[in-house]
C-alpha cells in the first residue's frame, strides 16, 4: 500500500473503533438504567481501551529505543 491508501485504511479502523466504542457505552448506560448487572459489554470496553493504551505505550517506547 502507498501512504494515502494507509491514512485511508487507519482513519477507517478509527472511526469504525470510535462507533464501537460509543456504540457498547450507550448499551452499557441503557442496561445500567433498566437495573441490569455487570456485563461483558463492560468487560469488552474496560478491557479493550487497557489493550489499546498498553499496545500504543510499548510501541512509543520501542521507537524511542530504537531513536536511540
Amino acid at each position: 500500500m502507498d501512504e494515502m491508501e494507509m491514512s485511508i485504511s487507519l482513519k477507517a479502523i478509527k472511526f469504525a473503533w470510535a462507533y464501537t466504542i460509543i456504540f457498547l457505552a450507550i448499551w452499557m448506560v441503557y442496561n445500567v438504567i433498566h437495573g441490569k448487572e455487570f456485563e461483558v459489554i463492560s468487560f469488552l470496553i474496560v478491557t479493550q481501551n487497557i489493550i489499546l493504551m498498553a499496545v500504543e505505550y510499548f510501541l512509543k517506547w520501542k521507537l524511542g529505543r530504537n531513536e536511540k
